[in-house]
């Protein structure tokens, strides 16, 4: 199966990802509880390329980690999706926000404001 991302694109978020060392760690107020805004934000690495294509289709890792960063801490989820992070990785916020949906996932926080978009 083809992918719609690019091999550049994918050695920058695997580089952005690695080197977390060298990315200004965000503290977050705390969304995250104790897990740094840093490694919550490379946790959802499966993530990516749904993240930054409507059309691509979810992988099932990447499903199973937003179900799991959603029961433990709801916030976070935002607080990744807005991070320096991600921004330095070119996601697009208002293709990123539509995955929890694109997962089907039952409890997701919908309505809810993230930025200046809110969460379908």
């Amino acid at each position: 199966m083809a992918s719609s991302i690019t091999p550049p694109l994918v050695a920058m978020v695997i580089f952005l990802l690695a080197s977390n060392a060298y990315v200004k760690e965000t503290l977050a107020a705390g969304e995250c509880g104790k897990t740094p805004l840093n490694v919550a934000a490379a946790s959802l690495s499966p993530c990516a390329g749904a993240a930054q294509n409507a059309k691509v289709k979810v992988p099932p890792a990447c499903c199973s980690r937003i179900q799991t960063l959603l029961t433990n801490s709801p916030k976070c989820l935002c607080a990744v999706f807005l991070s320096p992070l991600v921004k330095q990785t070119g996601i697009n916020l208002a293709i990123a926000i539509t995955v929890p949906k694109r997962c089907n996932i039952k409890n997701r926080p919908a309505g809810k404001k993230c930025g200046k978009y809110v969460l379908p």
